[in-house]
């Protein structure tokens, strides 16, 4: 996966559920990749984003929804620990993906019409 796809061309959708209060492709990523790799660690890795960073947009998450999204246990010297997205987690992302790809779906034309008035890059 690459850092946001979705920056270089296409829709980028970003949702304000209230004042502070967004989910956009970075967050979804993130949680995407928390639940892909199971850990908080190698989540921020994928995004060349630090640890710390990664570990603040967690608790801005869990914070801003009635119930955590992402649980975490504590490691040691013995190893262990790690993340993992909860129920809710689960369906916020897949609940983001499914508007993102309506919303994608419809302006799919009008970016295709766009596009075609676009400058030749030889030009």
């Amino acid at each position: 996966m690459t850092q946001f796809a979705n920056v270089t061309e296409g829709l980028r959708f970003r949702v304000v559920l209230k004042p502070g209060v967004a989910l956009g492709p970075g967050k979804a990523d993130l949680l995407e990749a928390i639940g892909e790799t199971r850990s908080l660690t190698a989540a921020a890795a994928r995004f060349g984003m630090s640890y710390k960073r990664c570990w603040s947009l967690v608790r801005e998450l869990n914070a801003s929804f009635r119930a955590a999204l992402v649980e975490t246990e504590k490691g040691g010297t013995g190893g262990g620990g790690g993340a993992r997205l909860t129920e809710l987690g689960t369906h916020v992302l897949a609940r983001y993906r499914q508007m993102e790809a309506d919303a994608e779906a419809a302006i799919e034309a009008g970016v295709t019409d766009l596009r075609a008035l676009l400058a030749d890059e030889t030009s």
